[in-house]
C-alpha cells in the first residue's frame, strides 16, 4: 500500500486542477492508496473571493472518504491556539504550515503557541523546509531545532528535506534530535526528483540513502506536492524510491508504512 503525505486541495472556483476529485484521479493513475490532504492557506481563499473558512471547507470536501486524511492550516490573523483547537475538532490529524509562504519566523512567539497547543493535542505537523522566496533569516531550516528542542514530544516532517540549498541543515536538526527514545522529527520526501537536473528541491540518490544511513528506517516519509506535481512526476519519484539502495522493508515505510503508523 502506498500512503503519500502532501496533498494541497483547493475549491474549484480557487485551483480548478487541484480539487479533491483531481487529487483521487492523480491517486488512481499513480497507484496510491490513500494521501494525507491539506486545506488552503487563508490568504489563497481571501485572494480568490472564496468565504468559507478553509479548515472548514476541507472537512466538508473529504467526509466519508476513508482514502484521504485531512490536516488543517493556521490563520495567523486569528486567535492561534483556537485555530489549533478547531483542527482538532474537525478530526484533523495534524497542521500544514509553510513559514515563508505565511510568512511567520518559525521559532518566533506567534508560532510557538501553535507548537505548544499542536503538542498538547497530539497533531502531527508537516513544515515547508527549504527557501520560498522569502527573507531567508526567518525561515533558516536550522531554526527548526529550536522547535524539536521547546516541544520535545512534537512529531514534525520537514517536507522538502531542506531542499537543494539546505538539505544538510535539515539532516542536521534530525540527527541531533534522534536520542530522545522516540522518533519525533521527520523527512519529508517531498519533491525529491533529479528528473530536470539538480532544482531548487532535488536530491541526490546519495543523499537520500544518507538520511537512511544516519536517521534508520523508521524517520522518512514520501510526499506528493499536488496539485504542483503531475502523476508524471509522481510516478517517477516512486520508481526511483523503488530504486535506491535501501532494503525492501526501508522502501515500503518511505512509501506508507511510517505515516500510517504516525497517523493511527
Amino acid at each position: 500500500m502506498i500512503f503519500a503525505n502532501h496533498a494541497h486541495v483547493f475549491p474549484e472556483e480557487v485551483r480548478p486542477d487541484g480539487t479533491v476529485e483531481k487529487l483521487i484521479e492523480l491517486m488512481d493513475d499513480c497507484g496510491i492508496d490513500k494521501a494525507v490532504c491539506f486545506a488552503p492557506f487563508s490568504g489563497r481563499l481571501e485572494e480568490a473571493g472564496f468565504e468559507t473558512p478553509a479548515n472548514e471547507w476541507l472537512a466538508k470536501a473529504i467526509k466519508g472518504n476513508d482514502r484521504l486524511v485531512g490536516f488543517g492550516t493556521v490563520d495567523f490573523k486569528k486567535n492561534l491556539r483556537d485555530e489549533v483547537d478547531r483542527i482538532a475538532e474537525l478530526g484533523f490529524k495534524g497542521i500544514k504550515m509553510h513559514p515563508p509562504y505565511q510568512e511567520f519566523i518559525i521559532d518566533g512567539e506567534e508560532a510557538f503557541q501553535v507548537y505548544e497547543r499542536a503538542e498538547e493535542l497530539g497533531l502531527f505537523i508537516s513544515f515547508h523546509a527549504g527557501m520560498h522566496w522569502h527573507r531567508l533569516r526567518d525561515n533558516r531550516v536550522i531554526l527548526f531545532d529550536e522547535v524539536a528542542w521547546n516541544f520535545p514530544k512534537l512529531r514534525f516532517s520537514l517536507e522538502h528535506i531542506g531542499g537543494y540549498h539546505f538539505f544538510n541543515e535539515g539532516l542536521a536538526v534530525m540527527c541531533n534530535n534522534s536520542r530522545k527514545g522516540d522518533d519525533y522529527v521527520f523527512a519529508g520526501w517531498t519533491t525529491i526528483r533529479d528528473r530536470y537536473g539538480m532544482t531548487a528541491w532535488s536530491l541526490t540518490d546519495e543523499q537520500l540513502e544518507t538520511v537512511i544511513l544516519q536517521t534508520g528506517e523508521n524517520r522518512s516519509i514520501f510526499g506528493l506536492d499536488f496539485p504542483y506535481c503531475k502523476a508524471t512526476d509522481i510516478k517517477w519519484d516512486i520508481e526511483r524510491i523503488k530504486r535506491l539502495n535501501i532494503s525492501e522493508e526501508c522502501k515500503e515505510k518511505i512509501l506508507g508504512g511510517t505515516l500510517e503508523k504516525l497517523l493511527k
